[in-house]
């Protein structure tokens, strides 16, 4: 699996603005001097802003990947203590960037705990931050990194198949008695596409794999435009047709709550649960068929 600070990026380089491409590129390639000459210089012409903490918390993933636990903690640490600050006067999710900056310290903090061996503890504050950020945008986020650390070897969370995409009803919970993949996709999400092709073949060779692809909306179709749900739901069902109709009696749930119930905020996540309803693969990002072959057949 690829470093975490890889896997959970909230957006691709070239859509960064140019302070936060400048850190990360610097902290990614190990040039920790020149990433923090430039928040440095920023931060004397700008102050601190949401979009310089978002920067700043690069430093901190720079350091978790490369393995230097002091740096990536006390980095992380002052990104979430600078963030707390910046929250007295204003909400979390006012614009993306804090949001950003809050939900990655947060996520390396944990992994530092983890990495260091202290699994409860990294457990612990996880939940405690879960409970305090429960109705904003990191929940996902969170919820990811908390199922990261203690979902694999736990029982299946329950999905919301109120609405669903496809020929049949996906099965109610909880998922027992058969084995299930899941594969969380969203409709503009590349690299799901991507992963369709291996989900295919294992469907096809181990055809008593039950697949359910939870999904859901964005509130935007084609070319970013603007759609009501029902739009939105309409524009899924064409792109599911169209990128996942090989995959042997998919179907899809269409919920954001499953997105947050499961921590799928990167796509594509993927989880195979057991005949007993246990999970026993959970993985954020893309995998190849190599890969979640022996998961499937064990």
């Amino acid at each position: 699996m690829k470093p975490l600070f890889i896997l959970l990026a909230s957006a691709s380089f070239a859509q960064q603005p140019s302070l936060v491409r400048e850190v990360r590129a610097a902290a990614a390639s190990g040039d920790f001097a020149s990433a923090q000459k430039t928040l440095d210089s920023a931060k004397l012409t700008s102050g601190i802003s949401p979009r310089w903490l978002e920067a700043h918390s690069w430093m901190g993933r720079g350091y978790l990947g490369a393995k230097d636990y002091d740096a990536a903690d006390r980095y992380a640490a002052e990104t979430r203590k600078l963030a707390l600050e910046v929250l007295r006067s204003r909400k979390l999710d006012a614009e993306p960037a804090l949001p950003i900056a809050l939900g990655a310290s947060i996520e390396v903090q944990a992994q530092v705990l983890n990495a260091r061996g202290q699994r409860a503890e990294a457990v612990a504050f996880l939940q405690q931050e879960l409970k305090s950020w429960h109705d904003t945008s990191i929940r996902t986020r969170i919820q990811k990194n908390l199922n990261l650390i203690s979902l694999v070897g736990h029982p299946a969370p329950a999905l919301d198949t109120r609405q669903f995409l496809g020929a049949q009803h996906p099965p109610t919970t909880p998922l027992k008695g058969r084995k299930v993949l899941l594969f969380f996709w969203a409709h503009w999400c590349g690299d799901c596409k991507a992963t369709a092709a291996a989900i295919a073949r294992i469907a096809r060779e181990y055809p008593s794999l039950t697949v359910i692809g939870p999904t859901q909306t964005y509130g935007y179709a084609a070319r970013g435009e603007e759609v009501p749900r029902d739009a939105e739901v309409r524009y899924i069902d064409q792109i599911r047709q169209q990128y996942y109709g090989d995959i042997r009696g998919l179907t899809v749930p269409v919920s954001e709550e499953n997105f947050k119930t499961w921590g799928a905020s990167t796509t594509p996540t993927l989880a195979l649960i057991d005949e007993a309803g246990i999970v026993r693969l959970y993985h954020p990002g893309r995998m190849s068929y190599e890969e979640l072959l022996p998961y499937v057949r064990d």
